[in-house]
């Protein structure tokens, strides 16, 4: 039934046509047996094919349907003596133009179809009938009570086609916007997942990349460095293949189930102290305030920044480059502070590159901001504050470190 209709929706001449040979039909029938005495056949079926041919693109053009049907009419009641039977034509023109118009232009043709009525009553009732106050009311009745009735249906279905077409353009809408929204989400998680895997990589590469030139040079002269570095290289490798396989493990199905290794925190800076030493760069680290557990992501971020800031020291800063690292406690937040005195990135390096930048974009989802440029007396200095109160009451107990100083 469906098909059908659709079928009928996607051939409205063919349709239309179905019906003005129906309206014909009627109008030559009721001619021939009503008003065959008094109107030549050939004049009541010119009058009836004018009436009923606009019938058939009255959907294309209903204002102009309407227009032409409505002087045939007035053409049938000023020449002749009564109706040729295919009136009923307005009828039909009056709802398409109340249907597929706006009511400005339908109410006005209500109007003219009315006055039209109350024209063909005058001109076509009898004499003694039209002195009869009771005769007119019933033969205005029967004229503008099926105009009146054709006017309504078309204005009604003109608002439920509005009132679907709104509810398509609403349904398409929400659409629109789940996808906009999945893809603004998809986007944000891509720009994640880039995030940690420049730190992870970056980091640990440049770990190995200084282990491995270190094990070069000393690889005749002092081959226990050279042992030394290669384990180096060793646990450097494991543990950024285990960080891969955490973050990885987060794009794979929930009936996977994959075994996630916590991300590092604080609690896992002075681990990366002492990585940062074995790869050669010196660093002391120094806690200020009191210490307080942090929420997970933003314990991760600070991990990040002093991740990323050392191993820009370690890739930009030369040789004899020397890090200290601060983390500082507040009662409104954590303020980290990275310094070296190595040249610092230059032009477009990388330390000016993915690796500030989604540096920044990390503190700022916490609403915090990010400082990086070289110092004035020489070195470069990252300064970084993430907005994280501490909770009301008495200090919470901390795995991390008392305050201390490690160089």
């Amino acid at each position: 039934m469906l098909a059908f209709y659709g079928w009928l929706r996607r051939h409205p001449v063919l349709v239309d046509s179905v019906l003005a040979l129906v309206v014909s039909t009627l109008g030559l029938v009721v001619g021939v047996d009503a008003g065959g005495h008094h109107v030549p056949r050939l004049v009541s079926r010119l009058f009836v094919v004018a009436m009923v041919v606009p019938i058939v693109v009255r959907r294309k053009y209903p204002v102009g349907a309407f227009v032409a049907v409505l002087i045939v009419g007035a053409v049938e009641v000023v020449m002749l003596p009564r109706p040729v039977g295919s009136d009923v034509a307005v009828l039909v023109v009056l709802y398409t133009l109340a249907a597929y118009r706006p009511r400005r232009i339908a109410v006005p043709g209500l109007l003219a179809c009315l006055a039209g009525s109350a024209v063909a009553i005058a001109a076509w009732a009898p004499s003694r009938a039209r002195a009869d106050w009771y005769t007119v009311t019933v033969m205005l009745a029967v004229f503008c009570l099926p105009a009146l009735t054709a006017w309504l249906l078309g204005d009604m279905m003109r608002w439920r086609r509005g009132f679907y077409a709104a509810l398509e353009e609403r349904a398409a809408r929400l659409e629109r916007e789940r996808d906009a929204q999945a893809q603004i989400a998809a986007a944000a998680e891509r720009a994640r997942i880039a995030r940690e895997l420049h730190d992870v990589v970056a980091h640990n590469v440049s770990v190995m990349v200084v282990q491995a030139d270190g094990a070069s040079y000393a690889l005749d002269a002092d081959p226990e460095r050279v042992r030394q570095a290669l384990s180096a290289i060793s646990a450097t490798g494991r543990q950024a293949l285990a960080e891969m396989r955490s973050l990885l493990g987060v794009l794979r199905s929930a009936s996977d189930d994959p075994e996630l290794a916590p991300q590092p925190g604080i609690e896992q800076l002075s681990g990366l102290m002492e990585q940062a030493r074995a790869s050669g760069l010196p660093v002391s680290f120094t806690v200020e305030g009191v210490p307080r557990p942090l929420p997970q992501s933003a314990a991760l971020t600070a991990y990040r920044v002093v991740q990323e800031s050392l191993t820009n020291a370690r890739k930009h800063g030369g040789l004899r480059v020397t890090a200290t690292v601060t983390l500082r406690f507040c009662e409104d937040g954590v303020a980290i502070t990275v310094t070296d005195d190595g040249r610092g990135p230059a032009g477009t390096a990388d330390g000016q590159g993915h690796g500030l930048i989604g540096m920044r974009e990390r503190v700022e989802l916490f609403g915090g901001t990010v400082s990086a440029g070289p110092r004035p007396g020489g070195g470069f200095r990252v300064a970084a504050t993430l907005p994280v109160p501490a909770p009301p009451g008495p200090a919470p107990s901390s795995a991390f470190p008392a305050p201390h100083k490690a160089a």
